[in-house]
């Protein structure tokens, strides 16, 4: 027998007298995305168990209510039978009962809560879970996960009466598969029941050369495409949990990694470049074949097609073309061919937004049931009107897409994300925008997903929630929701990443992401640039060690507080904090070695003979830049232990595919640390044996 149909036949429980739970302290409601409508009555003891009732023998509602189980386990709530046992019971709103339960807490299941919608109902000994779908079922049953609390190891659960429901048809998560880091599909699975959990329902991964096609075969990534089983297996998976997955293959630009190959190079618009040449039949012959095992693999009714920065469009093979009729008619010209060529799919097209948006006048000529997803990733204080509104005008379909603004950086500005996704969510909303399609991208081929959960989240609340989700309240749930943190601390940890992001930015340094950036991080500081950079940054990076240090300690803290959920996602913390202070680090220890050396030399014509056992001063300079804890060593063991981390938490998601890519600039960092001190200490050997030292210039240090 399954679990399922154990489930359901066991957890049928005859309605049985219990006992009154016993009173628990009321604690403020923390909850992620916040419910439409929420009326908090008590909390109840779960010390006895749960009994969990599916009144409707449906394999979807059996599946919800095992899900549920399992996560109540997870936290020491077990499953029970009579007296003294707490209810869970699923209803749908076709049985008498519900209606009956609804009408006794003054509940109306209105019409926007028919297709997601749910309600919960709530008594001293009894939960009512009423839904009119299975999906809506699930969700509530979600609510309910949030619901349960362990205080001292003492689990209860906040009774409450909810309205809810999306104020979003479409919820989504895109994830950029193909700059570096692939997901193994074990962590796929583990992605797709946290986005479940938090009422995201779509799951687009995102594709140039990171899917294996039977049409072109050679274009798949050795080791790091996703095959066709890796696809049927995540698609089965992401069902039972409600999750739609949508497929972004790029059909026009960002195709280097296949247009590399010279099997293609006629369908290049620049040699080996990233643009398909719009001119060209093969190349929607090429699309045509990569579509339609897309379509063979991919149950759902829409594809993405990506089509943005096509910035080499009109400098190759289509710039006769381009010249004679208009960069915007070539590139509305190609979409509409690519709609055309795929119609046979049967498939809903989705395309970015940003080059279309350039050309109002031209996107009356696309298909109306294209739907346009226009993106920026920065917060605009005037608000995102102009992005959306010539979709609008032209009688488009919209999805708004903000993003987590985790690329090039050491640890996503979570600052800017989530007021990014509050205001461009918020203005789609008002708009009439049907989706948010919340961006997760690896420019740089160095992004951990794990470090993105934070963005992710909110995404999901902001899609969820009605008009402009509120960031404080948000801030405020986050280390309890995810982590289970009850001290605040992993709440603190963020707000203290965040505040070292500002601080960079506040630099405004130009040609650099105005953050902490993975550039930063690998930047030599003696290199001209790193000189630049070093001149800039010195005045901050005290106050910029000091968060992150502060960071690293909050999650610690929090860690030997309580046992804590999602252990890897506070690794990422951990590592985007270790990140940052090597930053300041391999600023300031660099100044101070030329500091250092500037001063023994000096004093380089002192003997170096030892006087009453005490060193000479040069030795000491030297020592203090190369020895056991010397600054190179520093800067050598910073880098050394950096690499540790990453790798570990690298291979708990991804495919060793690419790894080694960030693994070398660990490796040169190391070696050059190494190589310096090793430098310095044959200086060293030279002074003591010449009683000279070389100049600052012939020694590599800047002045």
């Amino acid at each position: 027998m399954t679990r399922m149909n154990c489930l359901l036949k066991t957890a049928i429980i005859l309605t049985l007298p219990v006992f009154a739970s016993r009173s628990i302290p009321q604690e403020p409601i923390r909850l992620i995305p916040y419910p439409a409508e929420l009326v908090q009555s008590g909390r109840a003891s779960l010390e006895r168990g749960v009994s969990i009732d599916v009144r409707q023998k449906d394999s979807e509602d059996g599946f919800t209510a095992s899900d549920l189980q399992s996560s109540l386990a997870e936290v020491g709530v077990n499953l029970c039978r009579g007296i003294g046992c707490f209810r869970i019971v699923f209803l749908r709103t076709t049985t008498d009962e519900a209606t009956r339960d609804l009408a006794r807490a003054g509940l109306t299941f209105s019409k926007e809560m028919q297709q997601e919608g749910y309600a919960l109902v709530s008594d001293s000994q009894t939960m009512y879970v009423i839904a009119s779908s299975a999906v809506g079922l699930f969700y509530g049953a979600q609510t309910v996960k949030q619901l349960v609390d362990v205080d001292k190891g003492v689990p209860s659960i906040a009774l409450v009466n909810v309205r809810d429901w999306p104020a979003m048809r479409y919820r989504a998560i895109d994830d950029d598969l193909s700059r570096g880091p692939i997901p193994t599909v074990d962590y796929q699975k583990k992605q797709i029941r946290k986005f479940a959990a938090y009422k995201l329902n779509i799951y687009s991964p995102y594709f140039e050369n990171a899917l294996e096609h039977p049409s072109t075969p050679i274009t798949a990534a050795a080791g790091g495409a996703m095959s066709s089983e890796d696809v049927e297996a995540i698609v089965a998976y992401a069902k039972l949990y409600h999750i739609e997955v949508i497929p972004e293959q790029e059909a026009f630009g960002h195709l280097h990694g296949v247009l590399q190959y010279d099997q293609f190079s006629d369908l290049a618009e620049t040699s080996h470049g990233s643009v398909l040449a719009p001119g060209k039949p093969e190349s929607l012959k090429v699309i045509h074949d990569w579509f339609g095992d897309i379509a063979k693999e991919f149950p759902s009714s829409y594809v993405h097609i990506g089509a943005d920065e096509t910035f080499e469009l009109g400098r190759g093979q289509s710039s006769a073309t381009v010249q004679q009729n208009g960069i915007g008619k070539v590139y509305i010209g190609f979409l509409n061919a690519i709609h055309a060529e795929l119609q046979p799919y049967g498939k809903r097209l989705l395309f970015w937004g940003d080059i279309a948006r350039n050309q109002p006048a031209l996107l009356h000529d696309l298909p109306k049931d294209m739907i346009a997803v226009p993106w920026w990733y920065d917060p605009q204080p005037k608000g995102f009107d102009s992005f959306i509104t010539p979709f609008r005008d032209a009688g488009m379909e919209t999805w708004v897409a903000p993003g987590v603004n985790n690329w090039d950086r050491v640890y996503p500005n979570n600052d800017m994300a989530l007021r990014n996704i509050q205001g461009f969510v918020r203005d789609g909303q008002r708009l009439g925008a049907t989706g948010m399609f919340n961006t997760v991208w690896n420019d740089d081929g160095e992004g951990l997903f794990e470090s993105d959960w934070y963005g992710v989240l909110f995404g999901a609340a902001a899609g969820w929630q009605k008009g402009e989700s509120d960031i404080p309240r948000f801030e405020s749930s986050y280390g309890y929701v995810f982590h289970q943190d009850q001290t605040g601390k992993i709440n603190e940890a963020q707000q203290e990443l965040m505040a070292a992001h500002r601080l960079i930015q506040s630099l405004q340094i130009d040609a650099y992401p105005d953050d902490a950036s993975d550039s930063l991080f690998w930047v030599d500081p003696w290199s001209p640039e790193g000189q630049s950079l070093s001149k800039r940054l010195m005045p901050i990076l005290h106050k910029v060690r000091i968060h992150a240090e502060n960071a690293i300690t909050l999650v610690r803290e929090a860690k030997r507080a309580a046992p804590l959920r999602e252990t890897d996602a506070l690794d990422a913390i951990e590592l985007g904090a270790y990140r940052l202070d090597t930053i300041g680090l391999k600023f300031e220890e660099a100044s101070e070695i030329s500091q250092i050396y500037q001063d023994a030399y000096a004093h380089e014509s002192e003997s170096p003979r030892r006087v009453a056992g005490q060193r000479p001063r040069v030795e000491l300079d030297l020592m203090d830049i190369s020895d056991i804890q010397g600054r190179c060593q520093d800067l050598r063991n910073a880098y050394s232990e950096s690499r540790q981390l990453y790798q570990s938490l690298w291979l708990r998601e991804n495919r060793p595919y690419a790894l080694q890519n960030v693994l070398a600039r660990y490796d040169i960092a190391i070696q050059l640390w190494t190589a310096r001190g090793d430098k310095f200490q044959d200086v060293l050997h030279r002074w003591e044996a010449t009683n000279h030292l070389p100049t600052q210039e012939e020694i590599g240090l800047p002045k």
